[in-house]
């Protein structure tokens, strides 16, 4: 089964079927997780918003191993991860979309492990390619498909290394351009440790980024909030059509 993790700006589905929720009690937190199903075109599949219903959980504070532990349990096979990121290369701009192929963690003091107590052997995995490519080429089927039926067209970028840095803070100019030097296309704060934690599960994992703003220093002109919100805004109906194409692709 299929789950999409809602980032910033997608905090709830319009525009699917709902039909039903489970609550999932994990090891990790005294609160459950609510894992909410959805049907769209008799493929049943799982949505689960990373900063809660309201997104009042920041970046830092999500508790992403009860997350992965809750869609694991309720028989989740692969993970579609919608991200807002900041762009740092020159095709990743405001409204452009990537499917990032590597990640660099720069965030800390997340507990980003299942495998820390009660073990009968040190357990590492293998994290070489953190996003699987089956995967991630379904999605960029999806958003070559969606930008070819839609009037307004989108920046795809294929690949990419995503930067993710501990929030809820912006990030310095300078920090951006440490990032840059280290090789990093965009800068996110939710992509780690959800993309480790879903390998220590064997869940196939990968992400669609949408750029929501130039990241700190690349232009002149400060971040703005406001602009975020409306490029978000703008860029959810596109998402929603290519998360269609993803829902109908992962079940044939």
């Amino acid at each position: 089964m299929l789950a999409i993790i809602g980032g910033t700006g997608l905090s709830s589905l319009d525009g699917f079927e709902p039909a039903t929720e489970k609550v999932v009690a994990t090891p990790f937190d005294d609160d459950e997780v609510r894992v909410q199903f959805f049907n769209y075109r008799e493929q049943e599949f799982v949505f689960l918003p990373r900063h809660g219903a309201g997104h009042a959980v920041p970046p830092h504070k999500v508790n992403y191993r009860a997350n992965i532990w809750a869609l694991s349990e309720v028989g989740v096979k692969s993970i579609v991860a919608v991200n807002a990121v900041g762009g740092i290369v020159d095709s990743l701009g405001p409204g452009s979309f990537a499917v990032p192929d590597q990640l660099i963690d720069y965030s800390h003091s997340r507990k980003e492990t299942f495998f820390e107590s009660g073990l009968t052997q040190v357990t590492h995995i293998d994290f070489s390619h953190p996003y699987t490519n089956k995967l991630r080429a379904c999605i960029l089927r999806a958003l070559t498909t969606v930008n070819e039926n839609s009037p307004t067209k989108h920046e795809v970028l294929d690949g990419g290394v995503y930067a993710c840095t501990q929030g809820p803070r912006l990030e310095t100019a300078a920090e951006i351009r440490r990032l840059k030097r280290d090789g990093c296309d965009m800068v996110g704060m939710t992509g780690m440790p959800e993309a480790a934690l879903a390998r220590e599960m064997n869940i196939e994992y990968a992400s669609l980024a949408l750029s929501v703003n130039w990241a700190a220093g690349i232009t002149d002109a400060l971040i703005s909030l406001d602009e975020i919100h409306q490029i978000l805004a703008n860029g959810m109906e596109f998402v929603a059509a290519v998360l269609k194409e993803v829902i109908q692709d992962t079940g044939r």
